[in-house]
């Protein structure tokens, strides 16, 4: 059994559709055969993209005009379903993410609808919809459900499904009226930062070189970012390090930073704290180099150099450069 409807919340930037967002409509593909997005942006931008990864219709805001993301979407979902002019979906499927955690919060409330957050696995069972939740810091997963017939609202965990395309027409673009917010529309968006960074993102790279606090101090930080240039990598690095300063937050992997899904992940001097794995262990190689032979992280590695970073990472930089 499938459900009736879900939809996806969109998220896009100055390069097209979030990667999360194409992930979710890959799973929700799965679960049902009407998926439709809903986002606060331009839907006729996007609808071409929505459409060629399975969704049927897209209902936009369209230019929030700085009015925060999270109040404007959820006011305008909330008012299309109560006043019957939009069928509500069996469910929401939102990323893990700033906006999608600010959304999902408020459209609960404006819903009467409950939320599971940090969603890695999604299926019907019986007539309806599970997902599976990582808790105690990843080492146990429980699953859980609903039951009080409202629209589920869930916050997926990035990078747990693969986002795939399919053959379909561009999405139906209907218009998402917002509301009057009353004051909760007073705040807006004055200006947006984003941090300038070279090379492959941490969260889509195909090869991630990571360093932890078995570099000793932030300057060694240099070596991470040595063999990642050589690699077209992307730099990471644990909480540990992060919390030290020695790098901004934006490096983090784990469970409070990015989760990537990469082809190669290169853990360097990094322990292997179960905060750490939840982030990384869905790679498809690991490769570790520490020193202490008894890490946790060999636990989890395809090949495992024992040995001080200090000694091994300029080797294989220097083996790269002389290829």
């Amino acid at each position: 059994m499938k459900l009736k409807k879900i939809w996806v919340f969109g998220e896009a930037g100055a390069d097209g559709l979030a990667t999360i967002t194409l992930e979710m409509l890959a799973a929700a593909r799965e679960l049902t055969d009407t998926v439709e997005v809903f986002i606060g942006a331009d839907g006729s931008a996007v609808a071409a993209e929505l459409g060629a990864h399975g969704a049927s219709a897209v209902y936009a805001t369209g230019d929030l005009d700085g009015a925060m993301q999270g109040v404007a979407v959820a006011s305008a979902v909330a008012e299309a379903i109560n006043s019957g002019r939009v069928e509500a979906p069996d469910a929401f499927l939102l990323g893990t993410t700033y906006d999608g955690r600010d959304v999902a919060a408020r459209l609960s409330v404006k819903l009467d609808a409950g939320v599971l957050s940090n969603v890695v696995e999604l299926r019907i069972d019986g007539d309806r919809l599970v997902g599976v939740e990582p808790v105690f810091g990843g080492t146990i997963n429980v699953t859980a459900g609903f039951t009080n017939g409202q629209p589920d609202i869930w916050l997926v965990r990035p990078k747990s499904f693969e986002a795939s395309p399919v053959e379909g027409a561009p999405a139906e673009v209907h218009e998402l009226g917002v509301p009057d917010l009353g004051s909760a529309g007073t705040a807006v968006v004055k200006e947006r930062f984003t941090e300038e960074s070279e090379g492959p993102k941490l969260d889509e790279a195909d090869i991630v070189v990571a360093g932890g606090r078995g570099l000793g101090s932030a300057d060694a930080f240099a070596l991470v970012e040595d063999l990642a240039q050589r690699l077209g990598a992307a730099p990471g690095a644990s909480r540990a390090i992060v919390d030290a300063g020695w790098v901004p937050y934006s490096y983090q992997v784990g469970q409070t930073g990015k989760v990537v899904k990469p082809g190669i992940y290169i853990a360097c001097g990094i322990s292997g704290a179960t905060q750490h794995l939840v982030g990384m262990k869905g790679a498809k190689n690991i490769i570790a180099i520490n020193k202490d032979p008894e890490a946790a992280i060999f636990a989890v590695a395809d090949l495992g150099v024992v040995g001080d970073v200090h000694k091994v990472m300029p080797k294989l930089s220097e083996a790269l450069a002389n290829r």
